[in-house]
């Protein structure tokens, strides 16, 4: 059987489950996930190997209408996934018709001729069958003429994941592997830390919040015994420096302590978690603030 191998890039709106279905792919988390919108906001590359070949997944940010810089930012990360991608997953909430932000993508971002799988996630929402085809066809209709292959699953449950990659295999081209076997992304540590942080906030948050929190690694030292690790989480707001903090740093405490649990998973150590809150005013339209947290074009 002939190696394969290519890179495959996930498309779709926020909140499909597309870092979900990363995760449960790799068999670790090397994404952050959240019910928020704009969890992801950056490419991330994830590698699957077998003996079947490489698959490089390339997770991108929900696709959805800019309304500050950061959002035109990672518009630009979604489409720039596209050119050279090998296959996309055109991945869709399966428990939904298709609406008109599945349309846009499909009109404005997937209009050339690499193959695509349309993946319908969520299904085990829906227990009648008639529903699921009728969903399945309000997507299909979309596609007007070009013929695009689908594959119903739950990234949460992993249901028909199996059948997902087997059809991944299916499309990709002969090839050699781009990245050594033992390797299942292209974060560094650093970068999923300062993830992890972040989901933590977005799980304990609600409203404007979420949006507005990008976290920086101000010190990194990782020892045999104990990984030293200090953090600035920058809002937009005084009103939200306050919220992060919470009564008697309550709210900081707990982000911190969720944060370190996953964190020494991560690095198999102890970790000493030092987090602080700072402002900086409405950097989420401001271009060089952006670029100072590392949300530009590489």
């Amino acid at each position: 059987m002939a190696y394969k191998s290519g890179f495959v890039a996930i498309i779709g709106r926020p909140n499909v489950g597309k870092s979900t279905l990363l995760n449960k792919i790799l068999g670790q988390k090397v994404v952050i996930t959240s019910s928020k919108p704009q969890t992801t906001r950056r490419r991330i590359k994830g590698f699957y190997t077998t003996e079947k070949g490489q698959i490089i997944f390339v997770d991108t940010p929900g696709v959805h209408k800019p309304l500050y810089k950061l959002g035109e930012f990672l518009l630009e990360e979604a489409k720039m996934s596209i050119p050279d991608a090998d296959l996309i997953l055109f991945m869709v909430d399966g428990s939904e018709k298709a609406g008109k932000g599945d349309e846009w993508i499909i009109e404005n971002l997937l209009t050339s001729d690499t193959p695509i799988i349309l993946v319908l996630n969520k299904v085990d929402k829906l227990k009648s069958i008639e529903k699921r085809e009728k969903i399945t066809e309000s997507y299909s209709a979309l596609f007007r003429e070009k013929s695009v292959s689908s594959v119903k699953i739950s990234a949460k449950t992993g249901r028909n994941v199996d059948d997902l990659i087997k059809n991944i295999y299916r499309k990709l081209p002969k090839g050699p592997p781009y990245y050594p076997e033992d390797e299942v992304t292209d974060q560094s540590v650093k970068a999923i830390v300062s993830e992890i942080i972040r989901e933590k906030i977005l799980n304990s948050t609600r409203e404007e919040i979420p949006h507005s929190i990008a976290v920086v690694i101000e010190h990194f030292d990782e020892g045999e015994d104990i990984t030293n690790i200090s953090a600035n989480i920058f809002v937009e707001a005084d009103s939200q420096k306050g919220i992060i903090i919470g009564d008697k740093a309550s709210m900081l405490k707990k982000i911190g302590i969720e944060a370190r649990k996953d964190i020494e998973k991560l690095v198999e150590t102890k970790v000493f978690l030092d987090l602080h809150v700072k402002v900086k005013k409405k950097w989420r339209k401001d271009p060089s603030k952006l670029k100072q947290f590392g949300y530009h074009a590489e």
